[in-house]
Formats: C-alpha cells, structure tokens, sequence
C-alpha cells in the first residue's frame, strides 16, 4: 500500500509544478504526474515520495467536467487519500470551479470542512473584510479593477469573495481573511485533520510546516542542478496575461484568422518555422489578441497553441520548452504525450524547470506572475 504523507491536487500544470518546485526546494522527495484515463497516479514509485502532487486542467474544463475529473482522480487516489494530509491547489486570482471541486473532493476523502485561501500576501494579493486585493506597483486595487476583469475564462465581476462564491460557506468551506503571513499560520494551526486546506503557494508553504509533525526536513543541495543548454528554445506565451517584450528571441504571433476561430495554421506554421530556423535562440509562439471571451474561445486558443508548438517540435525538438500559462502547457504536454516531469531547479516563486523522458527541458510558469528571474 502506498504510504504517501501528502497529496497535492492542482487545478492546472503550472500551478502543480509550483507547489512541487515548493517542496522540491524544502528537500522533500516529490513526484509530479500529468492527470489523465491513460495514468496510473499510483506506479513508479510514487509510493516511495513524501509528497505526490497531481496535476489535472480542471481549471478549463466546464464546472460539470471538472467535477467528474475531480472524482476520477480521487478514486484512483482511493488507497490513501482518506489518510494521506490533502492540500487542494487553486488559483490565487478566483479563477476556476472552486466550490464544486472541493465539494466533490470532501465527500470523497470523507471530510467534513475546508478552508479557501487563496490569496498570497508574499506577492501582494491579500484577503480583506472579504474582498480581494492585488498590489499594482504601491496600490491595492480590487481585484476586478485589475486586468483579472476580462479574463476570457473566470472574470472578475466581483472582488467580493462571498458575492464570488455565495455557496461556499453553506458547505463547509471557510474563506478567512488573509493579509500576512501571519495570518495563514493561525488560520492553518487552528485546523485539524477533518479539514482540506485549498488555497496557492503561500498556504501551501504553511501547510508544509505545520504537517512536518516533528521531522527534520533538511533542504537538498539545489545548487547542482544540470545547467541549461544553449541550444534552441521554445517559447509559448499562452495567456492573455503574457508579455511577450520579456525575450530576446523573434515572436511569431497566431494570426488573426486562427485566432477568430479558424483552424489552418498553414501561414502561421511558415512564419514560425522561418523565424525558429533563421534565429539563434528560438522563437516565441504568442497570442496578439484579447477581444475574445468565454470557455469556447480559451479552448480554441490553447488547442491551436498546443498544435502549433506540436508541430514545431516534431520538425526540430527543442532544448528547451518554456510555457506561460498552465491551461497552454497541460494541453501542449498532452499532445506531446509528456506526463511526467522530474524537477530541475526553481529558479524563482513559481517558475519551475522539469525534465522530460526525452531529456528536453521544461519550464512553466503561471501566466499571472511576472517573469523575475532569468533562464
């Protein structure tokens, strides 16, 4: 039976490799599986880490999808997750079907309560009187004043928690205020073992600390990670959050045809292809637009990405991939066939680099952080 001591469920990839790079940096042996019917969450020993972190794409899926993946994956857990210290990953933005998945996930883990922190006060997003904040240079502005508001998936028509979510608290689910550190230490020490903590990096640090229970956990040396090679780099800005002025490498931009809806990626493919080909470092696959909202136009956003940069990598493999944005990168590993990742390096708050089977290198970040770090 596996003897896993804590289970990490993430509602996208990016935000699964974060909280993995989290406990990778701590020296605790992690082992991060892609979510899907042809994964065994349970095989090559899995049984053996200290934490297992499932990466599913929840998060763009409809409410009614999330909570039947919700349940699959859970029941393939079924051996140990009735045991095993759950921690739920959800967006640090409000996005996603939080209520419904954690719902689901307290019935099947026999639970009676959770708590909802999603904020990170570590990067300026604090919980207070209930309304969610986001620090824009030295300004707190309330999160759907922010560019959180058009968000083409979950946007933000309210910074109110409650106004958000009107069911959670009926259920079972908590959502404290959180506006220091401080403040999800107690929340977190107040908590017993009939309660799911769900909330982004920041909780989970937390939450690592208090379930250590007396086990020394010494950070590994971290230092000696491979160093990245200077061959060509793919990069794939998938959100509508990105900046593509971050790079040095020339940007191949999805045409406006493609991204109203059309499927031939035909002039897209020559343009990149020439751009990969004719520069030295790579090229960056991007999205120009943002007119567009709702679930159907995400969907077709990140499919096209995910078949453009598919493509790309069967006529010249990179050394590197690097993905903004985890609804982008759980469908472009998907259609590489890629589900397991062993960790490299953290080379900042949520910004991991992975390795695949193949050897290539695997960067992902979420597309609401900043790029603060160097690759």
């Amino acid at each position: 039976m596996l003897d896993l001591r804590r289970i990490v469920i993430a509602d996208d990839l990016t935000g699964a490799a974060e909280l993995a790079g989290i406990a990778w940096s701590c020296g605790l042996s992690t082992h991060l599986v892609v979510a899907s019917p042809e994964t065994d969450l349970t095989a090559n020993g899995v049984g053996e880490a200290d934490v297992l972190v499932v990466a599913t794409d929840t998060r763009s899926m409809t409410e009614a999808e999330a909570v039947a993946e919700t349940k699959r994956v859970a029941g393939a857990l079924k051996a140990v997750l009735q045991s095993a210290t759950i921690f739920k990953k959800v967006d640090s933005a409000l996005r996603g079907h939080v209520v419904a998945e954690l719902r689901q996930l307290m019935r099947c883990a026999g639970k009676g309560k959770a708590v909802y922190m999603p904020a990170n006060p570590s990067k300026g997003r604090i919980i207070r009187n209930g309304i969610y904040y986001i620090k824009d240079e030295k300004t707190l502005k309330p999160l759907a004043e922010t560019a959180f508001a058009t968000d083409p998936e979950f946007p933000a028509f309210s910074s109110v928690l409650r106004e958000r979510f009107p069911d959670a608290e009926a259920t079972g689910i908590m959502m404290p205020d959180d506006t220091s550190e401080a403040d999800i230490a107690a929340i977190v020490a107040g908590t017993d073992s009939d309660t799911i903590m769900a909330g982004a990096a920041d909780l989970f640090k937390a939450h690592l600390t208090a379930t250590q229970k007396g086990e020394t956990v010494t950070p590994a040396d971290r230092k000696t990670a491979t160093p990245f090679s200077e061959d060509k780099t793919l990069i794939l800005c998938g959100s509508t959050q990105s900046r593509i002025d971050s790079w040095q490498q020339p940007a191949s931009a999805m045409p406006l045809a493609v991204y109203e809806g059309g499927c031939d990626l035909t002039d897209w493919q020559a343009d990149a292809l020439t751009k990969y080909e004719g520069g030295q470092g790579g090229v960056v696959l991007c999205i120009g637009y943002n007119h567009l909202t709702g679930h159907d136009s995400a969907l077709h956003l990140r499919l096209q990405m995910g078949r453009m940069a598919a493509w790309l990598m069967e006529r010249h493999q990179p050394a590197h991939l690097v993905i903004e944005g985890g609804a982008t990168a759980f469908c472009t590993l998907q259609q590489a066939g890629i589900w397991q990742l062993r960790i490299v390096r953290q080379l900042a708050p949520g910004v991991v680099t992975m390795q695949a089977d193949s050897g290539m290198l695997v960067t992902l970040k979420p597309g609401s952080y900043s790029w603060n770090c160097s690759i």
